[in-house]
């Protein structure tokens, strides 16, 4: 079941070191995860200070990992120092780095969202039959026979991956000089098809051979390299809006209330206005990629940005804190006992150092 050939003649607790080396040594950067989870293990205490984000961080020079995947390395040394001091830690691999466009397949117990959900950008005729359709095997399944190919998940020319709750990680090489981006789902914004998610520059995913709480993550069939995406699935990809245009940054929805708040700032005139509509979509944008999208990170520094308007007098305290929290429950739904602890650090640091035009937070 282990990825790497060696991992058969080590011991449990260092298959992880062994399968963060295999990665590497295919040219995919890797980072820790938390020890039983699937998230990037967790920061220093200086890095979860308010107002720090990974540029500039001190950890990622001294060689300690810190921010996700922003410490992704293919150096063997520093890979033996953090798995070997450590072999209950997880291995993610960065995919923008690794060149990595991975397809994540979900098998989630969900209702059937709207038929214009299921396929974005396909229509689906009232009159069409859609018992028996549960999750993202059916949709990829649907889309793939619309184009007349084998769907990703059956396709066993490249690596894929079982996933503790039954889902599919489906690898692929990205075409060379192609950015492609992540999303999840089918919500807002670029989406391939209900329940399957895209992880590409700006995430990662979990390596083979990485064991949860939940399970392990083991591969399917013989096959260890992710073969190149295939063409249909590029021109799909980029139907639906998974390649920005050349220097165009990728689309990052603002909620309404933030666009409100960048008006009342300075109506996008100000420096500290800009900051402020910056900050805040770079947390909206994190609703495409449920995990490793530097969340926490985001989020922490619109806050400290907000603080500083704040303290400036550009908005209310409560104003500040009504617009954060609406950028991140749609950011991270439902996670409101996470989010909110980095609102009120980072707002607290922030107004220390009021945010005045002219001066970046």
């Amino acid at each position: 079941m282990c990825v790497a050939p060696e991992q058969r003649v080590l011991r449990s607790d260092s298959r992880s070191l062994a399968t963060a080396r295999w990665c590497a040594r295919s040219g995919w950067p890797v980072h820790p995860l938390a020890a039983g989870r699937k998230t990037p293990a967790g920061n220093c205490e200086t890095c979860r200070a308010p107002g720090h984000t990974s540029q500039g961080c001190e950890c990622l020079g001294a060689g300690r990992w810190c921010h996700g995947f922003h410490a992704a390395t293919l150096d063997l040394a520093r890979i033996d120092q953090w798995w070997g001091s450590d072999p209950s830690l997880g291995v993610g691999v960065a995919c923008g780095p690794a060149g990595l466009v991975v397809v994540d397949v979900d098998a989630h117990q969900q209702r059937l969202p709207d038929r214009d959900r299921l396929l974005p950008g396909i229509p689906i005729s009232a009159d069409i039959d859609l018992t028996g359709l549960a999750n993202g095997f059916d949709t990829l399944a649907v889309l793939a026979a619309l184009r007349g190919v084998t769907s990703p998940a059956d396709d066993d020319t490249t690596l894929r991956v079982r996933t503790p709750s039954g889902g599919l990680h489906v690898w692929y090489r990205a075409h060379r000089g192609h950015r492609w981006q992540c999303s999840a789902g089918s919500g807002a914004g670029r989406a391939l098809a209900w329940q399957v998610d895209v992880r590409a520059h700006g995430g990662y995913i979990v390596a083979p051979g990485t064991t949860t709480r939940a399970g392990t993550y083991i591969p399917v069939g013989p096959v260890r390299e992710p073969a190149p995406l295939p063409d249909w699935l590029a021109r799909e990809l980029e139907r639906t809006g998974h390649l920005p245009p050349a220097h165009v940054p990728a689309p990052r929805p603002v909620p309404p209330r933030a666009r409100q708040a960048v008006i009342a700032a300075g109506g996008g005139r100000q420096t500290a206005a800009r900051a402020l509509g910056t900050v805040l979509a770079e947390v909206a944008g994190c609703a495409a990629v449920p995990e490793g999208a530097a969340f926490s990170e985001k989020l922490n520094r619109a806050a400290y940005t907000a603080g500083g308007l704040v303290a400036a007098g550009h908005l209310t305290e409560t104003e500040a804190g009504n617009i954060l929290k609406e950028v991140a429950e749609r950011a991270r739904p439902g996670q409101e006992r996470r989010y909110t602890p980095i609102i009120r650090g980072g707002l607290s640091a922030g107004s220390r150092r009021p945010l005045s035009p002219g001066r970046q937070p």
